[in-house]
Order: structure tokens, then sequence, then C-alpha cells
């Protein structure tokens, strides 16, 4: 898969069939669009093209009340990738795209840069400036400019629609066993190991991975849960994963700390990336009187992982 920034299409890009969209967290709704832009891709031997936002949307026209992020850019390219797409486009989001007027855009990035054939989005979708572009728009300016437009269901056999809105608000409840589902994979978060205060491996006998995820990132309720860690090197590892406040050891308030647990492992992973996946959740954070007691209780979270994994 080829990812292009805006200044390399143009007259010499070949006439393609594509999608538009912010495509936060690759769901099994934009995985059905996509696989049927392949379908019309492939149909007409064309080039199935993405076009997404790098930042989204949202954090440039309502800064204050923008969502957290399913996927950071390099996430969402590989998700990409591995659904078979041929190009991604990405495009800056700044506040000159959010005041650019829907038929702007389609002139400007559909027919000049990318010389789109054939069209494939939600159908509920909107852009441009406003809000204002949906699919009737689309259509008009396809008459005139010769693609073909196809607004394409997101919602599930059973009716609900899938977004990345409901599956956010999975996520910060804590259920990421239904946020899976709805992404057809667990729910990923990555970010660099850092230091910590070493409690774990000397104190509790669990060494942890401390990682630090952006700020942007949607993460999971405090709480305990079963899921993967993968190393740079593609390494997976089954985890016990803490999303806490380890009120044992700290006053009520202290900030949430993302810690891993990986099992079966010895190693060094400080200053590398952590890719943590969440499988299940197993419970909520607890205090506890004391540290025997706390050890304890992580002993049977293992179990609980190593069930919950089929380790």
């Amino acid at each position: 898969m080829e990812v292009l920034l805006p200044t390399q299409i143009g007259t010499t890009h070949v006439p393609c069939a594509l999608s538009i969209g912010a495509f936060d967290g690759v769901h099994i709704g934009h995985r059905r669009l996509l696989n049927r832009l392949l379908d019309v891709a492939r149909a007409q031997t064309l080039p199935a093209v993405v076009v997404t936002f790098d930042r989204h949307p949202a954090s440039v026209v309502r800064a204050a009340s923008a969502p957290a992020i399913l996927t950071e850019m390099d996430l969402k390219l590989e998700l990409l990738s591995e659904i078979g797409v041929d190009e991604v486009l990405v495009m800056p989001f700044d506040e000159n795209r959010a005041n650019e007027s829907a038929e702007e855009f389609v002139n400007e990035t559909l027919v000049n840069g990318l010389h789109a054939k054939a069209v494939v989005v939600g159908e509920n979708f909107h852009f441009g400036h406003g809000r204002k572009g949906n699919v009737a728009l689309l259509e008009e300016m396809g008459r005139l400019d010769g693609f073909s437009v196809e607004g394409f269901s997101l919602s599930e056999e059973e009716g609900d629609v899938v977004s990345a809105t409901r599956i956010r608000a999975l996520v910060a409840k804590g259920d990421v066993a239904m946020a899976g589902h709805l992404l057809e994979r667990a729910h990923r978060v990555r970010g660099r190991v850092v230091e910590g205060d070493k409690r774990g491996g000397k104190e509790l006998g669990f060494p942890t991975a401390n990682i630090t995820a952006a700020s942007d990132v949607a993460m999971p309720a405090v709480g305990i849960y079963a899921g993967w860690y993968r190393r740079p090197d593609g390494s997976r590892h089954g985890a016990a994963i803490s999303i806490g406040r380890r009120p044992t050891f700290y006053a009520e308030g202290a900030p949430p700390l993302l810690e891993a647990h990986l099992l079966d492992f010895s190693g060094n992973l400080y200053g590398e990336i952590g890719d943590v996946a969440f499988v299940e959740r197993l419970r909520d954070e607890e205090r506890y009187d004391s540290v025997e007691a706390l050890v304890e209780q992580i002993g049977r979270d293992v179990a609980a992982t190593r069930a919950v994994l089929g380790l």
C-alpha cells in the first residue's frame, strides 16, 4: 500500500475508485464499506484509494469537545493496508481545510487530484465547511464530472449502526469485549515504555511495563484487563493489564497509569514502543490492606488472564 500526501496527486494520478472519511478505529462498518470499495475498484480495473485526515476533523472544528481517538495514524495505516486498499491519501486537517467548501473539496481532491471514477462512502457521510456536503451533493457533482457514487450502510446485520462514537463509549466504560466485536479486533493502545517506581518486580514479584500513551487516545476505564502485548520485533505475549491509580500505595486522585505484566517473559522493555490489546475486563481496581493481599489478587488476575487467552 502506498501512502500519499496532497502534493503527490494531480495530473499524473491514474483514475481510481475511492472512499473518504476519518476511519477512526477502522471498525466493522468501515471494513464492510472498504470491501465494497475493493469490489467496485476491481470490477472497473481501478486502484482502490482511501482519503483520510491527519488530525481528526473534530479536533479542529470543535476542539473543546473533540473525542478521544481509537486509532493513531500509524495504526490506522496498518489496518487499511491489511484490508487491501492500494493507496491512502493522508490530508492534513487544519483551519484552511475546515473552511473549505464541499464543492471545493470535490473539485480539488476528487476530480482534479485523484481523477475519481467511482466513490463509495457511508450513507450518512458529511464533509466540507458546515458539513454541507453529503451523498446527494456527491451524486449531483458526479453526474457533471463523470464519477459514480454509492452510499453504503454502516449498520450491523441486526440493524444497529456501527460508529466510532459507539465504540468510544464502550471503551470508556471498560466494555472492551463488545468494543472488540465492533472493531473485529481488540482495542489497541500504543506508547513508549518508561521507568516507574519499580515496585512491581522487586516488591510484588510481577514486573510491569509502564506505558505512556498519547493524551488523545481512547483509554479503557480504570480496571484490570486480560490482553496481549506486542513488541516492536513482532513478538506477542499474553498480558495482565492494569489501568489504575494504585490505591494500595497512593492517595485518592492519583493519575491513572497503564501497566502490563507480560506472562512468561523476562527482559528489558524500557524505551521501546509497546502495543497493548485489551481483550476482556477482569475486575474493578481495588484497595488492599496489605501488600500480601494485593500479591495474592495479582496471582488470581494472572490465572484469569491465562484462562481468557487460552494460555
